[in-house]
C-alpha cells in the first residue's frame, strides 16, 4: 500500500521582484525529519510561507497528504502542518497565558475568542505536562524566556495532532545554553513514539541534533541537493553551499562546520 508523502512539491517556484524559488521539487514521507540547509536569502522561509499558504507561488504543484493546492480545502489541511516561527510568537499578546496559548492551537488563532471546552483545556494540560512547560501553565506570555516559548509553541502546534511541525530557525535569538537545551529538549521530542514529522530551516550545522535524517541544501532559490543527511553532509557540498573552503566533522553525534578559507564576493 503507497503513502501519501505529507510534503510533495513539483517545480515550486516562487516570483516576486526577483525569482526567489525556483523549480524547487521535495518530498517529506511520513516518519522523516528533514533540516533545510541554506545561507541568508537562499530562500528557506518563503519555502515554508508557500507550503502553508501564508505566500503565494508562481508556478508548480504543492500537494499536502495527497491534496493539491486549490482543489481542496487549504486552511483544514493547513491545520494539519504545525509553525513554530519568531514571527507567530511575535504577535501574541504579552497577557496571554501558556496555557491559552497552547489551547490556541486548536482554533489556528492567536487569541481566544470563544470558550474552550473542558476537553481542549484537559487536552493542552496533557500537552503541557509532556512538553515540560507544566511550571508555565499560567505564566503571561511577556515573562517567558526565549527558549520556553518555543517550546510552548511547539505545544500549541501539538493541539490538532498534527502530520508535520515546521520550525522556521528555531534557535535564533536564544543564548549558546538556551539553544542546546532547546536542541535536547527537540531531540527528546521528536523520539516518542506519537511525534510528528520535523522540518526546521536553519543555517547552522550545529543544530542538526541525531533525530534528524534528511537534509534539503537550498541555494538562491534553488535544490543544490536533498537526500539522505549521512550521505550529503560532505566538504563538497557544504562548500558550495555556503560558497567558502568548508571542512565538516561529526564528533559525538553532531556536526560542526570549519571554515577554511572563505572565497571572495
Amino acid at each position: 500500500m503507497s503513502i501519501d508523502p505529507i510534503i510533495d512539491l513539483e517545480g515550486l517556484s516562487v516570483l516576486k521582484a526577483e525569482t526567489i524559488l525556483n523549480n524547487v521539487s521535495w518530498k517529506v514521507l511520513p516518519g522523516e525529519n528533514w533540516v533545510i540547509l541554506g545561507a541568508n536569502g537562499a530562500g528557506k522561509s518563503t519555502l515554508l510561507h508557500a507550503i502553508t499558504a501564508y505566500d503565494s507561488f508562481s508556478g508548480g504543484t504543492i500537494r499536502i497528504a495527497g491534496h493539491t493546492y486549490g482543489e481542496y480545502n487549504w486552511p483544514e489541511l493547513r491545520r494539519k502542518i504545525g509553525m513554530v516561527s519568531s514571527e507567530l510568537e511575535a504577535r501574541i499578546r504579552p497577557a496571554e497565558s501558556a496555557a491559552e496559548v497552547v489551547i490556541g492551537g486548536y482554533f489556528a488563532s492567536l487569541g481566544l475568542y470563544d470558550e474552550p471546552t473542558e476537553e481542549l483545556y484537559e487536552k493542552a494540560d496533557e500537552i503541557i505536562t509532556s512538553i515540560g512547560c507544566s511550571y508555565l501553565r499560567n505564566r503571561a506570555w511577556g515573562y517567558l524566556s526565549q527558549g520556553e516559548k518555543r517550546r510552548v509553541m511547539i505545544g500549541r502546534a501539538m493541539m490538532v495532532d498534527p502530520l508535520l511541525i515546521i520550525l522556521d530557525e528555531p534557535c535564533s535569538g536564544l543564548d549558546p545554553v538556551a539553544r542546546e537545551r532547546f536542541l535536547r529538549f527537540l531531540q527528546n521530542f521528536s523520539s516518542g513514539e506519537k511525534a510528528p514529522s520535523l522540518v526546521m530551516t536553519t543555517h547552522h550545522v550545529e543544530d542538526i541534533m541525531p533525530v534528524f535524517t534528511h537534509l534539503l541544501a537550498l541555494k538562491r532559490g534553488r535544490v543544490l541537493q536533498n537526500g539522505k543527511i549521512e550521505d550529503l553532509m560532505r566538504d563538497e557540498i557544504l562548500s558550495e553551499l555556503f560558497d567558502a573552503d568548508i571542512k565538516v566533522e561529526f564528533t559525538e553525534g553532531r556536526y560542526h562546520l570549519n571554515i577554511i578559507n572563505i572565497k571572495e564576493q
